[in-house]
């Protein structure tokens, strides 16, 4: 007589922790955009739009000049003529990447025992090296040769929910697996030459910051539920990043809010994100103010419903992947309890989520 087949086991988020570089740069963009913009009536939208984009600080990895200035200000990052070439750009990464992913794992504090480790997944869109960052990691940490890595590179903003998917895959699979979770993302190394409002504003949104986590078996933390991948029909081009010659250029159409509202208010989408009711926790990619919007309305959720998410927006920008596990940090601080749903959109148009228990 066979054995009934083992359970996977509960696969938990034992611990999350952020990192931010130093160096606000939010109203020094701003400060650089505006005069870019020829028409009189445009720089007055312009300036309507940064106000009203609930951002209030974003931060770069990019230093000060001596006298105190930004990256855009003389004698900073981007002052060359024509901006510098990605070849800059990707050495910065590989410099600047590595630090700021080893400030979050600094600050998961005793949750993190590099003996314990048996996997590493890092999630980064914004740059690359190889050696990878999933290898600088494990080497800075002193991680024992035979830990397991996948880097998740190039995905976008939904990256960090795939690399929480990821590892539940990894300890439904294993059940003593120890998982370092690391997301950084360095999107100011990005800045393109613009004189039109709509690459402005996009640009406007984006910030540089790190997360780190622990995923395992262990009966403590935030129960990591089912995956759920949804890709739009007909979006392909409404987010877009392509690399070119100074960087990587985002493409993001005035059409994605819209887009997404649409998309989560029709009932097969609502029906396959929440099974007929909605989750008492959302935890949304903070993609930026509109992106909210349309999802509270698409949802047809409460205001505050998304607290947390519009919370993290202000106080550090889009930090690509690395959102989503920004907001979930900040629902585990304030101790929301209860059964959630994290998500995230990104290039496709796509979403990405993942099912919780607080």
């Amino acid at each position: 007589m066979s054995s009934p087949p083992l359970r996977p086991p509960s696969v938990r988020l034992n611990a999350l922790a952020t990192a931010v570089p130093g160096h606000d740069i939010h109203h020094a963009f701003i400060d650089w955009a505006t005069p870019r913009l020829a028409d009189e009536r445009v720089r007055a939208l312009f300036a309507r739009m940064a106000a009203r984009s609930g951002i209030d600080h974003r931060w770069s990895v990019l230093p000060p000049t001596p006298t105190g200035g930004s990256p855009v200000a003389p004698g900073g990052f981007y002052d060359h003529p024509g901006l510098p070439p990605t070849s800059v750009r990707m050495a910065a990464y590989a410099d600047h990447a590595p630090d700021l992913a080893m400030q979050a794992i600094a600050a998961l504090g005793d949750a993190f025992d590099p003996a314990r480790v048996t996997h590493i997944v890092v999630a980064s869109c914004t740059g690359f090296v190889a050696p990878g960052i999933d290898q600088i990691l494990a080497r800075r940490l002193k991680l024992a040769p035979s830990v397991e890595r996948v880097l998740i590179g190039f995905m976008g903003c939904y990256a960090g929910i795939t690399a929480l998917r990821t590892a539940r895959h990894i300890v439904r699979s294993q059940a003593d697996a120890v998982v370092l979770v690391v997301s950084v993302e360095l999107s100011t190394l990005h800045l393109q030459l613009e004189d039109r409002p709509e690459p402005l504003l996009a640009m406007l949104q984006f910030s540089d910051g790190a997360a780190a986590g622990i995923v395992s078996a262990d009966a403590s933390g935030l129960e990591l539920g089912e995956g759920i991948s949804l890709a739009l029909e007909d979006s392909a081009e409404m987010i877009r990043w392509d690399i070119g010659d100074t960087g990587f250029a985002m493409h993001l159409s005035g059409e994605v809010p819209g887009r997404l509202r649409e998309a989560l208010a029709a009932p097969p989408v609502r029906e396959r994100l929440f099974g007929g009711g909605t989750p008492p926790l959302l935890a949304v990619h903070a993609g930026g103010r509109s992106v909210l919007d349309a999802v509270e309305h698409g949802l047809d959720v409460p205001a505050d419903a998304l607290a947390d998410s519009r919370a993290v927006l202000a106080r550090f920008g889009n930090m690509s992947s690395a959102t989503i596990l920004f907001v979930l940090a900040a629902m585990i601080a304030r101790g929301a309890a209860g059964q959630g749903l994290a998500i995230a959109f990104g290039p496709g148009l796509a979403a990405e989520a993942i099912r919780f228990d607080a």
